[in-house]
């Protein structure tokens, strides 16, 4: 088969796998999770009942749910040489999603199936794919408190995977709201379709890479301004716009004036607004009303208005996602981290699905560069 001379910026269009993970219609703003829409999902679904669904391919009844969630909290604890690590990045300041990176390469050196893998064993892709998604929790909340000057936390084994995060990350078990709404982000976030930091994790794993390999690859794609780094970059505009004690109308005008970039706003698929963002938008307005305070939630509201209206275009998830953690007390740079710790999940579904008829993903590029050059030896330069 001719290859096409047509060149597509960004694989742009273009498909290079089937999947019966995540559907996106970009023309309505829909997205399902193997058929199931993401506004049932978060309303109705725990993370861990999201997790089997994408990895089992159905939902659990009550029994494999309860197997399933005693499955993976057996693995949160992560091996102390992995945790001085940890100490070790949080100590000489190092970015969050930097550490996680680096931690989850290391935790293929503990993985009791060792280091490597057979891509045909589905079942040991899935349970590795398990142990790093348990652990993803203890590791952030590990490094946010040791750069806080404070101890970890041991994970509690009566706590779901969203209680158990923000109690190691805080010290405190959280109230039902905020546990409600962390979970939901999760469950928000799980998959979304063949993304910049998915087919990353597929094109490592192409190569009969192990798991730990491929999430390694995933997370280093999302810690981008582009991709997962967006939802900091949308709560810095929004605190920049408060310090100021501008109105945000004016902050925008000025912004784009400057030929700045509005972050939270636009999205490769989407061409209307994100079904994420509606759902986000609404629990950041009632985290608002609960504490009393709603000015972040109003904030976005006036900003997503105006730019809808001079711009055309819509907030992602990243938009309201920001203004959300914010109010759960979460710092800002724990954003993306918790992105990757939701995503982890989906990044394993694709690679456990994609070695199923696995071929090696290999693009070309169209040359451009010169031809016919001399070769003049070195004593002749």
């Amino acid at each position: 088969m001719r290859m096409s001379d047509e060149v597509k910026k960004g694989l742009e269009g273009v498909l290079v796998a089937e999947s019966g993970l995540s559907h996106i219609d970009g023309d309505v703003g829909r997205l399902i999770y193997r058929g199931y829409a993401i506004e049932d999902l978060a309303r109705d679904a725990s993370y861990e009942e999201v997790l089997y669904l994408l990895w089992h391919g159905e939902l659990p009844d009550a029994d494999e749910l309860e197997e399933f969630r005693a499955a993976m909290v057996s693995e949160r604890s992560v091996d102390d040489a992995v945790l001085q690590t940890v100490r070790d990045l949080a100590d000489a300041d190092e970015d969050p999603m930097a550490a996680i990176r680096t931690a989850v390469s290391q935790l293929s050196a503990y993985d009791p199936e060792g280091s490597g893998h057979d891509a045909e064993d589905h079942e040991s892709i899935l349970r590795k794919g398990r142990r790093i998604t348990a652990k993803l929790p203890t590791i952030l909340a590990a490094f946010s408190r040791v750069r806080d000057g404070e101890e970890p936390i041991e994970p509690r084994d009566d706590l779901d995977h969203a209680e158990n995060f923000l109690y190691m990350l805080n010290g405190e078990e959280p109230d039902d709201v905020l546990a409600e709404t962390f979970d939901m982000a999760l469950v928000l976030h799980a998959d979304h379709g063949l993304n910049a930091s998915t087919f990353s994790a597929m094109v490592t794993a192409s190569t009969l890479a192990d798991v730990h390999s491929s999430v390694t690859s995933a997370i280093g794609t999302l810690s981008g301004g582009l991709h997962g780094g967006a939802n900091q970059n949308v709560m810095r505009v929004l605190k920049e716009v408060d310090d100021a004690e501008q109105d945000p109308i004016d902050w925008v005008k000025q912004a784009l004036d400057e030929g700045r970039r509005v972050p939270g706003f636009g999205h490769r698929v989407y061409d209307v607004k994100d079904p994420r963002a509606k759902i986000l938008g609404a629990k950041s307005e009632e985290l608002g009303e609960a504490a009393g305070d709603r000015k972040w939630y109003e904030m976005s509201a006036k900003i997503e208005e105006y730019i809808s209206e001079e711009k055309g275009l819509a907030p992602n998830v990243d938009f309201y996602s920001a203004s959300t953690y914010y109010q759960m007390g979460i710092p800002i740079d724990l954003y993306t981290p918790i992105f990757a710790m939701s995503r982890v999940g989906g990044w394993v579904a694709h690679v456990s699905e994609y070695l199923e008829d696995n071929r090696l993903i290999r693009p070309r590029a169209r040359y451009v560069g010169p031809e016919d050059q001399e070769f003049v030896p070195i004593d002749e330069r």
